[in-house]
This record gives structure tokens, sequence and C-alpha cells, in this order.
């Protein structure tokens, strides 16, 4: 194809050859919002833009594209991508859900069992050589407790679904109830979190969701609590999550995803009762190739005038 391609920020390796192959790319990995793109000569000629999740693009940069045809972003997040301005142009925008489901809740499982028996904690017990000094503490039966889960969309469901493995009553909370579905749906986040032994973040980001998950919430988890995050950072209010860590009116936390990525807070990295990964809930060979074949799926389509296979907007 004869077409300019817009790459803002790094993607995965192969997909960005795989672009270079088939279209001219330029790049905007050193541009911000307030670095407008007009100043640039080439900016014209751009027909398609390709980003990520958690890079996204400013909305004030549709209007200095006037070729533009698709956007195409590699991940689920729809946060930072600029929906309204784009339903607003016409323009469609395409994304990459289902096919990182399973890697996702397969995550989502691990976390909250090394959170719950610390498994983590106990590899670090074993290294320092205190397992020489005595017994490890007991930690926390998995199997026949109470999951709530916040979200009960495509991977929220795919969570439920592997608790069911473990004997667990499921409950979840949305702004609808899921239709087809025989898990309780519970209309109260904190009702929700008082009930539950664990709860798993699977919800959107953005400012609908932001710091849905206060101290309040925290609380009625409780001590004896685990709360799992592989949804966004943005939804626990971390400041109240190390407050309620520290004061042991939480009892545990296994977090994938941050506020300000990469930057944890500092109290976490001390916390044997809080597992931390780098968001790396879909980081399988696997699910990354199927993530950029419907990047480049999406962006292929777009450019054709045809319908996108996963359009967000």
């Amino acid at each position: 194809m004869n077409t300019t391609v817009l790459q803002i920020g790094p993607l995965m390796p192969a997909l960005e050859a795989a672009l270079r192959e088939q279209h001219e790319v330029l790049s905007a990995q050193a541009l911000t919002a307030d670095a407008p793109l007009a100043d640039r000569t080439d900016a014209a000629r751009v027909t398609a833009v390709v980003t990520s999740a958690p890079v996204g693009v400013p909305a004030a940069w549709l209007p200095q594209l006037p070729a533009l045809k698709v956007v195409s972003s590699f991940g689920v997040g729809l946060d930072r991508l600029p929906l309204d301005a784009a339903r607003a142009a016409g323009l469609p925008v395409g994304y990459t859900p289902d096919v990182l489901n399973d890697c996702v809740a397969d995550l989502a499982m691990g976390l909250l069992i090394d959170g719950a028996r610390r498994i983590a904690a106990a590899d670090r017990f074993v290294r320092r050589g205190d397992w020489l000094n005595g017994r490890y503490p007991l930690t926390t039966r998995v199997s026949g407790k109470r999951m709530g889960i916040v979200g009960l969309g495509r991977i929220g469901q795919a969570v439920a679904r592997r608790a069911a493995g473990f004997d667990m009553d499921v409950a979840y909370t949305k702004r609808r109830p899921a239709e087809g579905v025989a898990w309780r749906h519970e209309t109260s986040l904190t009702a929700l979190a008082e009930w539950a032994d664990f709860l798993v973040l699977t919800v959107s980001g953005g400012d609908g969701t932001r710091h849905l998950v206060n101290a309040e919430v925290l609380r009625a988890l409780g001590p004896q609590g685990l709360l799992v995050n592989v949804a966004r950072g943005s939804v626990v209010d971390e400041a109240a999550l190390v407050a309620c860590l520290q004061s042991g009116e939480l009892g545990g936390a296994a977090l994938d995803v941050f506020d300000d990525e990469p930057r944890v807070p500092a109290a976490l990295l001390t916390m044997d009762q809080v597992v931390l990964a780098p968001h790396m809930a879909s980081g399988t060979h696997d699910t990354r190739q199927a993530m950029a074949d419907l990047v480049l799926a999406n962006l292929h389509a777009g450019l054709a005038g045809e319908p996108l296979p996963a359009r967000a907007a």
C-alpha cells in the first residue's frame, strides 16, 4: 500500500518491522500534545496512526492530520484514545480485544494464588536462608473462597470461569447486570468488597473509574482480604492502598498495574504481603503476536474503507 503511517511511541519489534515493510512510517515518539503536528511538513501525508494503549493519541492531533483514515491501537485500554473526537469526525479507531483475554485472566489467577499463598515471599524466604531458622508462616487457602469481580467484561468473565475450577463463589459489580451469566450481580462495590475474600479488578480505566477502589472499599475488603488488579492503576487510590496495607486494614494486594508506571510507590516495594508485576498480563509470545496481527488487520481495513475487525469507535 502507498500509505504513510504515523507511529506514536514504541511497539513490539515484529510489529514495527511489519509496518516498515508495508508502509512509509513516520515516528512521533518525541512529540507531545504541546508539539503541534502542523510544524511537520509530512503530517499532511499521514493516512493512518498506529499507537498503543499506554501511549494513545492526543485528541488535538486529529484535526492536524487531514488525510487520516484510521487509528489502530495495540491494547485494550481506551482511556488515552480520542474516541469522542474520532466519532465526531467519523474516524474509525481499532483496538485489540478478545485475543488477550485468556492470558490476562491466567495472570489474574496467578497473582491471586501468589497473593494468598505468599509464593513470591516464600521464595525470598528460602533464598535468604531464613528456612534454616524456622518454618514459613501459614498462609490463606484459595479453593472454596469468595471472589468479587469489578467489571464483568470479557476478561472478568474469563477470570470467573477460572474461579469455578477452584470451587469459588463468584459475584460481580458493574453498571448493569451482564446478560447470560449465572453469577450474582451486586450493585454496591463496597458491599461486594465486604462479602469477598478476593476482589479482582478487570474494569476499564478512564475518568469514570478513577480511584473507584478507595479507602472505604479497601477497608470493607478487610484485614483478611486480597486485592488483585489487572485493570488499570488509576482504578485504585494508591495512597489509600498503601495506608490500608500499612495499618493492617487490608490483608494484601497483588498488582500488575500502577497509577504512574513504571514508577511504583516505594512503600509497596518493602511489603511481603504485596505481589508486584510489571504490567505483564498480556505479555506472552502468543498473545502479543495475536495483538500485532489484529493491529495490522484493523489498520488495513480502515485504509481500505472496510469495517474494522475490532472497532472501539
